[in-house]
């Protein structure tokens, strides 16, 4: 096994043991940031922000999971408009994937497989048209499900095509579960990754060692994707995967794309208060980024 682990070496992936330290950081020297998922419309999204502000908290980007497709375009302009009053990223999920498609096979258990990738040549064009939509309405974020379609906009980004500022991450739907997966995906030119969401903490350490993009972690999760909470793993998570989002507050839902309520956003900031509260208990040196940049 020596030659392999020589091989993976030679191509920038470290076998990680438990007293590695992530040395990398935020742009602004920060080492996690808070991301609250599931928000599908605009008054959610105020809901949680005035929650926040009940608690006294600081979050850094809210994801609207549902798709692009199912808000309007005054939708849409609140929740841009929403988030710059807040100073917040906002990412919006691209609509078309398997699982809207006419396919029965995704509804299969085997097909499941396909997981929420595009289907066809046509399908491709939809999801492209449903982000250029997006960003014409002032969206920078984008919520990403399919690596082609990453290759695409990554592409279309270089080509001005679409903005230069425009940002995209990767759901943990797209499965990506290992370090070289991630250099694939950061090498495509990916800006944030969320890994599957039952990886053990070397195994987070092992992809943060290997790339140097943002890693999106769930400290828990809706029950539908087994429902765990990592509340007391998150100081470890910082201090071995930074720089990191944590993903909070998706324990309120039962499903992905949940539609959260106005009450059930309040309750996602409730669980970032307990997250933050965890961290200030058991790593109280950890720095919190103060930007969104």
């Amino acid at each position: 096994m020596d030659e392999t682990k020589l091989t993976l070496q030679n191509l920038g992936i470290n076998e990680i043991d438990s007293n590695y330290v992530s040395k990398k950081h935020f742009k602004d020297g920060g080492q996690y940031r808070f991301e609250v998922p599931g928000i599908q419309g605009p008054s959610a999204l105020k809901s949680l922000l005035d929650s926040c502000d009940d608690y006294d908290l600081r979050i850094h980007r809210a994801t609207q999971t549902k798709g692009i497709m199912f808000l309007l375009d005054d939708e849409i302009t609140q929740m841009v408009d929403l988030a710059k009053g807040a100073d917040i990223q906002l990412f919006l999920a691209v609509g078309p994937r398997a699982t809207y498609d006419t396919s029965a096979t995704v509804q299969t258990p085997e097909g499941k497989r396909i997981g929420y990738r595009l289907r066809g040549y046509d399908n491709l064009i939809y999801a492209i048209e449903d982000v250029k939509r997006a960003v014409d309405l002032g969206v920078r974020g984008i919520l990403l499900y399919d690596e082609g379609l990453l290759y695409i906009l990554s592409e279309m980004r270089k080509n001005n095509e679409l903005p230069s500022d425009l940002k995209f991450k990767l759901s943990a739907h797209a499965g990506c579960s290992n370090p070289a997966s991630a250099k694939l995906f950061e090498s495509l030119g990916l800006d944030s990754l969320n890994p599957v969401r039952d990886l053990q903490i070397p195994m987070l350490a092992s992809i943060r060692d290997a790339i140097n993009i943002p890693l999106d972690l769930h400290t828990e999760n809706p029950k539908s994707t087994g429902g765990f909470i990592r509340h007391y793993e998150v100081p470890q998570m910082i201090d071995m995967v930074a720089p990191v989002y944590l993903k909070t507050g998706g324990s309120i839902a039962k499903t992905h794309s949940w539609n959260t309520t106005d009450s059930e956003a309040k309750l996602r900031a409730k669980q970032v208060a307990l997250v933050r509260d965890m961290i200030n208990r058991y790593s109280p040196e950890a720095r919190i980024s103060k930007t969104i940049k």
